[in-house]
């Protein structure tokens, strides 16, 4: 029996993904806050890390996404903006907690604040976080709601608007039973809460009245755009060549290698090994936050490049845009656009809003595909179109759809009907009837 034994050579290319390239890859995600943090925990372990703390002036990065004029440091330029939701609370606990342990349990209860002022956690899952029992979290959340404006940390829509009536000396037991009634009151069922209520109808109108005169969101007031609860990683600012994008430096760390100790270290043979090992990657990370901050204005600066009619006119104009045209303009990958964008915030004239923000599709404008606007631009339009209606007469989502595909992107009602269900806007019939109890 002859057997023919055969080998076949052949050759392949594939992609390790080492720690250090994962670590690389993780940094991209980074806020200028969160790669502090970063940092200095590496710098707790590797003694040749020094730490430019933020704020200290850095050397400017190859790419300048435009350049600025001498003496102009766009850091100084957020003292222009109105303090952000998390700062406002943020200055009011450090006046009200003087015990470190209880300053850091209040904090717990900051994150988990949403836009609008209102608590997005459970307070079962706060206490269980912050280690405490049911009644001791019930404490810290009468001690938090004690801030202004008042409001904030309240969990549902009647705690929210019983804190401010408590507030302002309205809290009556007519007002009382019109916030335990509140489906009545939607339902525009009036004369169903006066009789729960125990009160005339003349006598719910005042209160009614006064209900209206409430914030429902106190921490929306807070809001440009989307709720800063940190400041910007990017500064956009108009110079006398047009848009230029700016890393805040103000926030921004800086990593330096302590080349001169290792030199020192390395006279002794025995400590050669581990000199060479921590030396080698305090240089990796100086390279990658290096190359962080250049990624991070690279993809800054073609937003900004791509989004010119947004800066100037705002969100109505806001222009469609995808990752990957992104990506191949400054030559990455698009997963790497991605990540860049992910917890990124820029302060721009329209306010301070994630990178995330500026990507949206295109709605088709005429037969040829040209023209289109983006679905960003088109749910703003029909906020605008909304907020502008006659209550007692508010426009259907046929009516909506068009008035904008008159002149502008071809649009169905369903389209109209999804973007306002996106947007957590009624719908026409419940918006009337809205508009007849604002009318009592």
């Amino acid at each position: 029996m002859n057997i023919q034994v055969s080998q076949r050579t052949s050759q392949s290319q594939s992609l390790t993904m080492t720690g250090q390239m994962q670590q690389a890859i993780a940094l991209l995600q980074l806020s200028n806050t969160d790669l502090q943090r970063y940092i200095e925990k590496e710098a707790e372990e590797n003694p040749f890390i020094d730490v430019s703390p933020a704020g200290r002036a850095l050397p400017a990065l190859p790419y300048s996404g435009g350049g600025r004029a001498e003496g102009d440091d766009p850091a100084s330029r957020l003292a222009d903006h109105p303090l952000s939701l998390y700062g406002h609370v943020a200055a009011q606990f450090d006046l009200m907690f003087s015990d470190a342990s209880e300053r850091a349990i209040a904090e717990r209860y900051l994150e988990a604040l949403d836009a609008n002022g209102w608590l997005s956690e459970p307070l079962e899952d706060l206490a269980f976080a912050c280690g405490l029992d049911m009644d001791g979290a019930e404490a810290m959340l009468h001690r938090v709601q004690q801030v202004e404006p008042a409001g904030l940390f309240a969990r549902n829509l009647a705690e929210c608007l019983g804190l401010q009536a408590e507030d302002l000396g309205l809290m009556t037991p007519i007002f009382r039973g019109v916030l335990n009634n509140l489906p009545r009151l939607a339902a525009a069922d009036l004369t169903g809460l006066a009789r729960v209520c125990g009160c005339g109808m003349d006598e719910l109108r005042a209160t009614l009245k006064q209900l209206r005169g409430l914030n429902p969101k106190p921490g929306a007031d807070f809001s440009h755009g989307e709720t800063m609860q940190r400041e910007p990683d990017l500064i956009v600012t108009r110079g006398p060549d047009g848009w230029k994008v700016d890393l805040n430096r103000s926030t921004l760390p800086a990593v330096t290698v302590d080349e001169d100790s290792a030199a020192a270290i390395t006279r002794d043979a025995r400590a050669r090994g581990y000199v060479g090992e921590r030396l080698g990657v305090a240089r990796w990370l100086r390279r990658a936050v290096e190359h962080r901050n250049q990624t991070t204005l690279a993809v800054g600066a073609e937003i900004v490049r791509r989004q010119t009619a947004f800066l100037e006119h705002g969100p109505s104009q806001i222009a469609p845009m995808t990752l990957a045209d992104v990506a191949q303009a400054i030559g990455v990958h698009e997963s790497t656009v991605s990540r860049v964008t992910t917890g990124i915030l820029m302060v721009t004239p329209q306010g301070t809003l994630g990178l995330k923000r500026f990507f949206s599709t295109a709605l088709q404008g005429d037969a040829s595909g040209e023209g289109g606007a983006s679905a960003a631009a088109v749910r703003y339009r029909i906020q605008r179109l909304v907020a502008a209606e006659d209550p007692a007469n508010p426009l259907s989502d046929e009516a909506i759809a068009r008035a904008i595909s008159d002149g502008g992107p071809v649009l169905a009602r369903r389209t109209v009907a999804k973007y306002r269900d996106m947007l957590n806007i009624p719908s026409s019939f419940q918006r009337k009837r809205r508009g007849k109890l604002d009318a009592i």
